[in-house]
């Protein structure tokens, strides 16, 4: 196994491994962003066929180069995963595929980050920009459903087809489940399941969106935040509930005849109980119950009792050197957003500079 020594190691070559390798090549910096996928983008080229963005093209750009095509369009998953690989060659990032990190550690006043390959690499910063959707997150009554139930988690739903006939419950109730909701309902009787987590109050496809999206961008950037006390305040409920819902409309989802249904709770010989005591009878369920951070190949004492490092806007103070970015209200409601994600890089790389000097140019 070789080793490598760079100044720093991105980890993960999404949308904010990208942002981030984009502010350090600005700055001359040298770094390395690996990437498990085949194709940059492939994240995005993993999920269900018909998914489009939830943000309008206008808000889907990296720094330095906005999404192509029409502003109040919403890109489809292939579009913006092939938007992430002209990106990446544009900027002239080095990207390396292939290359699925198993362990980051520290050793020897380094930081080692090793590899599934022959590869290791020493570096004196990483930054994680990976992890946070990588294992679905479902419920341990799952496994006590009928085998003869089709089951699936929207991590590996792609299509109706992989659905046997008859009725559908979908579990989770947030853009994921809205959206697959509502492509089922076209040939079978839908359930969607779950808390109601509100709605964007107009169509962000029409005209009056152009007025209050940039609105609501500048208020989840700047006062729904971990400093101002409203963004203290709803931090948990978005950690725990996500975000209301975008593009599909609950009176959309009544046109499409989606019936709404209490909460999952369990199982009942083999069939799902709902929390007002009724169990439906489906042939298939479909878990958009979200997903859970993957941390297990981080072995450094950065991580509280919930898993969740101790970090401010991806600082973490404990592990000099250590940054994470993408995840989850981060810092701010707009963090892990397409939109978001270009500043929390810069935040990180200013630091990031600042801590590391940069070497001189040799003649």
């Amino acid at each position: 196994m070789s080793t490598e020594r760079i100044e720093s190691v991105i980890v993960g070559g999404g949308q904010a491994g990208l942002a981030t390798g984009y502010h350090l090549a600005r700055q001359g910096r040298p770094f390395v962003i690996l990437d498990a996928g085949e194709r940059v983008g492939d994240a995005w080229r993993g999920r269900w066929d018909s998914l489009r963005l939830f943000s309008p093209a206008k808000f889907d750009g990296l720094p330095g180069r906005p999404y192509p095509g029409p502003a109040w369009s919403f890109p489809t998953r292939d579009e913006f995963a092939d938007y992430l690989q002209d990106y990446a060659a544009w900027a002239q990032l080095p990207v390396r595929t292939r290359t699925a990190v198993r362990r980051v550690s520290f050793e020897g006043g380094r930081y080692v980050v090793e590899t599934d390959g022959d590869q290791t690499y020493e570096a004196e910063n990483v930054v994680i920009a990976a992890g946070y959707d990588r294992l679905p997150k479902l419920p341990a009554y799952a496994a006590e459903l009928a085998t003869s139930t089709t089951q699936i988690h929207a991590h590996d739903y792609r299509n109706p087809g992989q659905l046997q006939d008859g009725p559908v419950l979908v579990v989770g109730a947030g853009n994921s489940g809205a959206d697959i909701a509502l492509e089922l309902a076209g040939a079978r009787e839908v359930f969607l399941s779950g808390r109601h987590p509100g709605q964007v109050p107009w169509r962000v496809e029409r005209r009056p969106a152009h007025f209050f999206v940039p609105a609501i961008s500048f208020v989840f950037r700047h006062l729904l935040t971990v400093r101002t006390p409203m963004g203290r305040k709803i931090r948990p409920n978005v950690l725990a509930h996500g975000s209301p819902l975008i593009r599909v409309k609950s009176a959309d989802l009544e046109a499409a005849g989606v019936q709404r249904v209490a909460r999952t709770t369990g199982v009942r010989e083999g069939q799902p109980v709902l929390a007002d005591g009724t169990t439906p009878n489906v042939a298939n369920v479909v878990w958009c119950t979200g997903f859970q951070p993957d941390t297990s190949w981080i072995d450094l004492p950065v991580f509280d009792a919930d898993g969740e490092p101790a970090q401010f806007r991806g600082v973490v103070d404990s592990q000099p050197g250590l940054y994470f970015i993408g995840r989850l209200f981060q810092y701010s409601m707009i963090s892990s957003m397409i939109q978001g994600v270009g500043a929390e890089a810069e935040h990180v790389v200013r630091h990031l500079a600042a801590r590391t000097p940069a070497q001189p140019v040799s003649a």
